[in-house]
């Protein structure tokens, strides 16, 4: 699979726009997945291998619905853990809708099969980048699961925290009023850290993952949605996020999270 990354601006929206009615949940727990050949392959190619060099520290599955829209927000350690965290959410009933580059859909052979995989592409630094934000706004109505990064990379905090998230995410929750699952995990980093290019697969690795109740989002429906909105509601996203890496590692968040923009300062 591919790298996956959340929006990487915001999207656009009339200062005094308010969310949607959110669509009714659907219980077609078809919802989202691909073709039953291409899911069958998959499944096939990804959990043997995840078995054979990842020892599963699974917890949280209970929080994540079995059918319906739902966004998934994960930490983003490793270009190995959008697999990982598939086979995760895959045994807890969900398929995870990926963001990909837009460049892998164009590669003869593997575009067709990340299409199939019902990837959505990402065009990044462009104006061509809010509109798979409505394709996954689509889905989500639709009752897909989707797996997004707010941070919208592979994180740069020296301590590898979550950074400061982009606003799509909060958006499409506000709009779409479906629930947002935050997710932390540990370990993709020592199977393939953050620059390397072939994975270190012996010893073998520990992938701790913990999913949480869904964030409490109720505060700002009906407001505006304007960019204040958006990033506190991003905000709220991005604590849930690192309240359950540091319940994992047993160690102290930092007061305030990574901010790139600001790297220079510290």
């Amino acid at each position: 699979m591919s790298h996956p990354s959340g929006p990487s601006s915001d999207p656009t929206a009339s200062p005094g726009a308010h969310p949607a009615t959110p669509a009714p949940a659907t219980v077609n727990r078809r919802a989202g997945r691909p073709p039953r050949f291409w899911e069958g392959l998959a499944v096939v190619v990804v959990k043997p291998i995840s078995r054979l060099f990842v020892k599963r520290r699974w917890r949280g599955g209970k929080h994540i619905p079995r059918s319906g829209g739902l966004i998934i927000a994960a930490n983003h350690l490793s270009w190995s853990d959008p697999v990982l965290l598939s086979h995760y959410l895959y045994n807890n009933g969900r398929w995870p809708t990926i963001l990909a580059k837009a460049g892998l859909f164009r590669i003869r052979g593997l575009g067709h099969a990340v299409t199939q995989l019902q990837a959505i592409p990402v065009e990044r630094n462009s104006t061509e980048a809010t509109r798979s934000l409505k394709i996954a706004e689509e889905r989500l109505r639709n009752g897909a699961c989707i797996l997004f990064y707010p941070e919208g990379t592979i994180t740069r905090d020296p301590e590898l925290w979550p950074m400061v998230g982009k606003t799509g995410v909060a958006r499409l929750a506000l709009v779409t009023g479906v629930p947002v699952i935050p997710i932390a995990h540990w370990g993709a980093q020592e199977l393939l850290p953050y620059g390397a290019t072939k994975p270190r697969l012996l010893p073998r690795k520990s992938f701790h993952v913990l999913a949480g109740p869904p964030v409490d989002l109720s505060k700002y429906a009906g407001q505006p949605m304007r960019g204040s909105v958006l990033r506190d509601a991003t905000a709220d996203i991005t604590a849930a996020i690192t309240d359950l890496l540091a319940e994992i590692r047993d160690e102290k968040a930092p007061e305030a999270p990574y901010d790139p923009k600001n790297a220079a300062d510290r």
